[in-house]
């Protein structure tokens, strides 16, 4: 197995099924053009900034409106409203960048005989809401088919100011999933076998379809295995934090809303931090 594709502990259990799930379009005003492998047709994604009152911000934000023309002749749009003043009571509208994903942006994560190509994949660049109490832009890389979906959420919590400690794509971590949860990484995309007994099965991150959130907060447990260790300190789920998924929760909830499930169900080895479209 090639670099960045061992199988992970915290991956056991995540089997694949590609039951279809709607994905709900909630309050966001979004067009993305139908994003089928091979098409050759430009996409776009367009976002209407949230009006989400917030505490201060240190920047203003002008406004802005722009494309990004990718090689491949894909375009992604952003819109960005007027920002605030300096002294002015609030932040960054919550934006959204779709763009088109090639092997030479996962050099880690995939290789030939994954599940999915590369063109099948969104690398998609959102705003979220870090422990500091700033906005923040990060990248995920996610499943075309579940890029509407994936922006109704992360729109969601940037609203409601649920933290995020980073969020960049496993590349920046060699493919190294433990390394991305010691990180405190939120990300997608990673082409890795689940570790479940029977034949090998790809998990359901390998297709794009699933997302890891706040891996610290939200550890993965099974037994004494606790990943990544800090997590230790969150094990006691009753005592609830900022950035912790817990049952009924903002983070659970904005991905239910989606028609997303959470692996912090699972029985007896939670996955807190694992959210899927397929439940796996």
């Amino acid at each position: 197995m090639s670099q960045g594709h061992s199988p992970s502990p915290r991956s056991r259990l995540r089997s694949r099924n590609r039951s279809a799930i709607p994905a709900s379009l909630l309050a966001v005003a979004l067009v993305l053009n139908a994003c089928t492998a091979g098409d050759a047709k430009d996409k776009s994604l367009s976002v209407v900034p949230s009006t989400q009152p917030a505490p201060a911000s240190t920047q203003p934000t002008p406004a802005t409106s722009g494309t990004t023309t990718t090689s491949t002749g894909e375009v992604a749009t952003t819109t960005r409203a007027p920002g605030p003043a300096t002294t002015a009571p609030g932040v960054a509208p919550f934006s959204a960048v779709a763009a088109p994903v090639t092997a030479a942006d996962v050099p880690y994560t995939w290789r030939p005989g994954c599940p999915v190509a590369p063109s099948q994949l969104r690398m998609l660049h959102l705003s979220y809401w870090g422990f500091d109490s700033r906005p923040h832009t990060g990248s995920i890389v996610v499943n075309a088919t579940v890029t509407h979906a994936v922006v109704t959420i992360f729109r969601t919590l940037y609203d409601s100011r649920f933290p995020l400690a980073e969020m960049v794509p496993e590349d920046a971590y060699r493919g190294d999933d433990n390394a991305a949860a010691a990180a405190d990484d939120t990300s997608g995309f990673n082409c890795r076998y689940a570790v479940a007994p029977g034949a090998p099965q790809w998990s359901v991150h390998a297709y794009g379809e699933a997302i890891d959130v706040n891996d610290v907060q939200n550890p993965y447990v099974d037994g004494s295995t606790i990943i990544p260790p800090a997590g230790s300190a969150y094990l006691d789920r009753n005592d609830v934090r900022p950035g912790m998924a817990v049952a009924a929760g903002e983070l659970v909830r904005a991905f239910a809303s989606s028609g997303w499930y959470w692996g912090g169900r699972w029985t007896p080895t939670p996955d807190y931090q694992h959210f899927s479209t397929t439940g796996g």
